[in-house]
């Protein structure tokens, strides 16, 4: 399939970095040997949209936007920081020196690894390398009776065993759903906790305050040892740009806690395109690269050379209702600028897959995905968010939508692995031994090849229809809900190790004493 090997993806790791007893420790804990695909190394060509000059052209016009009009940065020690680098500050304006801000954004590492607390299921970011990572921050789900209602901790702990399970996914994401009845101020130690706790693979931290993106850095610390987490990616979190043209403070203080610990961010201009940027695809790419990345320069004043990720959230909105829309051709059309554009700055760079507005895992859904997983897949993007479950512009996860994304990420996985040849010698003596009018289906070469020659999901139908209506009838959607429920059923925990897992509980414990039950 034209991928990298776990050895590729998995160098070895110093036991002396690590909580739990060194690899051969950790891996005699470990339960169920779920099956994982390492990182993808895409083997098929990018695509490449626009010619350069029209990838220089917006390249210049954003960073004209940042010298002209400038970006607010809304705290007082990003000001502070800005004014010491030599930027433009007034007030809360920062007008940038363009050679200044792409010197910044040059010290950005192109690849870094992201390190799972089972080393087998590190991944590598950046350059032909890209990850699939499910939905996050959805506050209700569809769920497997197909009823639309808030989510629950049990809910975002089914997900995160789903996405533990789905050899196709490369982390377990963190707020899949919102597990509603947990108090805000505490609901962050419980998501955070879910996700190191039924999944091993690497996780997203938490930007709504410095003390939540503290509280996760401590937890982390935790699980894979306080001097480990100073120094190395363990985990990615979202900061997203208040489009046009803000970083608000929130942001900014979770942005200093995770770069000042070298832990990956995602500089993410979340924009409408038409309500919070101009009505131009063009126009909103330049905007929002501006945003981006001033965001990627301002997480280099903090600490030089740490590992960020380019990104990008750009949806048009649909001009008669303001709505958002989800896998429109524009939105495919912009996925590409930005890929060119972040090749152009030796970026890792963020999009999202399957990001959908249908309400339902229905045609239109399929239609959304499609439309944008291919966009993501041949524009080159490194981290593929929102890659399982998502519905309804992100309103909800659904059980459904997550069984047959994940089914579908297994295709998308071979497609950019490009076409293997390593048999093609063998088939074509296949040729020559069944000869005229033969059948292919007892050869030496079929039976070697027949489980993995070409995808074969489980959840798709193509069977007869006498045998299709003879197993009842199911449609896409109900399939889906089977294969999740089957999935949950056969799930065995990646347990922590015992120290480990009550050290985290007291954690959990003493912060929610000190923690009050409702946002002040």
């Amino acid at each position: 399939m034209g991928v990298a090997t776990v050895a590729e993806v998995n160098p070895e790791t110093p036991a002396t970095h690590r909580r739990g007893g060194g690899r051969v420790g950790r891996k005699a804990l470990r339960s169920a040997a779920m099956p994982a695909f390492p990182t993808l190394v895409r083997q098929i060509p990018v695509y490449e949209i626009v010619p350069d000059e029209a990838v220089e052209l917006i390249h210049q016009e954003s960073l004209s936007i940042l010298e002209e009009v400038g970006c607010e940065f809304r705290d007082d020690e990003a000001i502070a920081l800005w004014r010491q680098a030599g930027a433009d500050v007034s007030g809360t304006r920062v007008r940038f020196d363009r050679g200044m801000l792409m010197d910044l954004v040059s010290k950005v590492p192109a690849e870094f690894m992201l390190n799972a607390r089972n080393p087998e299921r590190s991944v590598r970011v950046g350059g032909k390398n890209s990850i699939f990572v499910p939905m996050y921050g959805a506050p209700y789900v569809r769920d497997l009776d197909n009823n639309r209602r808030y989510g629950t901790l049990a809910d975002l702990q089914n997900f995160h065993k789903l996405a533990y399970m789905a050899p196709a996914l490369h982390s377990s994401s963190s707020i899949i759903c919102e597990p509603m009845e947990i108090p805000v101020p505490k609901r962050h130690l419980h998501i955070i906790h879910s996700a190191l706790k039924h999944s091993d693979k690497p996780f997203m931290g938490i930007v709504t305050s410095k003390d939540r993106a503290e509280d996760t850095m401590a937890m982390a610390g935790i699980v894979f040892g306080e001097d480990y987490v100073h120094d190395n990616p363990v985990l990615v979190s979202i900061t997203n740009c208040n489009s046009p043209l803000v970083w608000d403070a929130t942001m900014l203080d979770a942005m200093k806690v995770y770069a000042r610990n070298n832990q990956p961010l995602i500089l993410a201009p979340f924009a409408l395109c038409g309500a919070s940027t101009p009505a131009s695809s063009v126009g909103a790419v330049a905007q929002v690269n501006a945003e981006a990345l001033a965001g990627v320069a301002f997480t280099q004043l903090l600490r030089p050379g740490s590992p960020q990720i380019y990104g990008q959230f750009m949806v048009a909105v649909d001009m008669k209702t303001g709505a958002p829309m989800g896998g429109t051709p524009e939105a495919a059309q912009m996925m590409y600028l930005m890929g060119a554009l972040a090749r152009k700055y030796r970026l890792p760079w963020r999009t999202s897959g399957f990001h959908v507005g249908s309400k339902l895992n229905d045609a239109q859904a399929g239609y959304e995905a499609n439309m944008l997983m291919h966009a993501a897949i041949l524009a080159g993007a490194n981290y593929i968010w929102h890659s399982a479950g998502w519905l309804e512009a992100g309103l909800a996860c659904g059980y459904s939508k997550f069984a047959t994304d994940c089914e579908q990420l297994v295709g998308w996985y071979k497609y950019a692995g490009g076409v293997p040849f390593e048999d093609f010698k063998d088939a074509m003596a296949a040729v020559r031994e069944v000869g005229p009018a033969g059948h292919y289906l007892g050869t030496q070469h079929t039976l070697d090849h027949f489980e993995n020659a070409f995808f074969s999901p489980s959840i798709m139908d193509f069977n007869s229809y006498e045998q299709w209506n003879a197993e009842g009838a199911k449609d896409h959607d109900t399939r889906g809900r089977e294969k999740a429920r089957n999935m949950l059923a056969d799930y065995e925990e990646p347990k922590l190790e015992e120290g480990i897992a009550e050290a985290l509980e007291d954690f959990i414990a003493r912060r929610e004493e000190r923690l009050p039950d409702t946002v002040n």
